[in-house]
């Protein structure tokens, strides 16, 4: 294989957005993705039932296959995504055809991700079982194939112990001929070969950069065990966002953490996110480009300090283009 950077045409560390659909209006999320397009190179959504952190199922919260189809209409530049798509939530060769739509409505710029879902409560509100972790993986796995197959064209047979097909069609396939697949998680087997078969990317959320390098090793690994070059498998963390648009407003934002969580927790909190003012964030950026990252996203939660993300996207992210490429 050609490595990722000649295949797609990249060079540079890619810099976006997560933002969790939930306690907003469509119409505040709408005016959020267009002012992130343009100044991000992605911008991504969840796939929850129910709002993250847990709250009962009480804050306001968005389905995500419908969200995307919006995201896609009123965006024209920055890579779009979901990180990741709860397979055991939907039948595989019926999201396979929602994403070719929202892939057609994007103008080829989406690229799904697939996971195996772990907030039982949304399972179990909505009326799903939620099996053992291994049973979920079986289902993943069969959907990965299912979708895979949907993706390349022709017609797709498969006969799994959860999902089965038969001779299945996916008309029109996907803008560009295909469409990048992402897995995510930091599992030490299944979901590194996952990503490795059958992904253009792999995700994690919330680890320090040391981590981020030992997870990125596995799936090296991975992809030596199949033979294929991990160049060509690309690499983005999601890293809460804590900044401040000042020193004095990052530093009540970690005595907030603090505050809520405790010393000792409020470390673990912030090991796995952007920090400090525009001038630090860059810092730790750089610490995940050398571990390995070809993106990083910002994950946000409504509300959320608008002083801070501006800074991000006026300072963070055009230093960080200029500094990482």
């Amino acid at each position: 294989m050609t490595s990722l950077r000649d295949r797609r045409g990249r060079t540079g560390l890619q810099l976006g957005v997560h933002v969790g659909q939930q306690n907003a209006t469509m119409a505040e999320l709408i005016a959020r993705w267009q002012r992130l397009d343009g100044a991000v190179d992605w911008i991504s959504v969840w796939d929850h039932l129910y709002e993250a952190p847990p709250n009962g199922g009480t804050t306001p919260h968005f389905e995500a296959v419908a969200t995307l189809g919006a995201l896609a209409s009123v965006t024209t530049s920055a890579r779009i995504g979901c990180l990741m798509f709860c397979v055991p939530f939907r039948n595989p060769a019926l999201l396979a055809k929602a994403c070719v739509a929202i892939d057609h409505i994007s103008g080829g710029r989406f690229e799904p991700g697939f996971g195996a879902g772990w907030h039982e409560p949304e399972f179990r509100a909505h009326g799903y079982d939620f099996p053992a972790l291994g049973t979920r993986f079986d289902m993943l796995g069969d959907g990965m194939e299912i979708i895979s197959g949907m993706f390349g064209g022709g017609t797709t047979t498969y006969d799994g112990e959860h999902s089965r097909v038969d001779e299945v069609t996916c008309v029109p396939g996907p803008t560009n001929g295909s469409m990048p697949m992402w897995a995510g998680g930091r599992g030490p087997k299944r979901t590194p070969a996952i990503a490795a078969k059958y992904c253009s990317g792999w995700n994690v959320p919330y680890v320090g950069p040391d981590e981020y390098a030992r997870l990125n090793q596995q799936i090296n690994a991975a992809c030596e065990a199949i033979d294929r070059d991990p160049a060509t498998l690309e690499r983005s963390v999601n890293l809460a966002f804590h900044m401040g648009a000042t020193r004095a407003a990052a530093d009540r934002e970690l005595q907030r953490i603090i505050d809520q969580w405790g010393h000792e927790m409020a470390e673990r909190v912030t090991q796995g996110a952007l920090t400090g003012t525009a001038e630090d964030a860059l810092e730790q950026i750089a610490r995940y480009r050398d571990a390995g990252a070809d993106m990083v996203n910002i994950a946000l939660r409504l509300p959320v300090d608008d002083d801070a993300l501006e800074s991000y996207l006026e300072q963070v992210i055009p230093a960080g283009h200029a500094a990482f490429g």
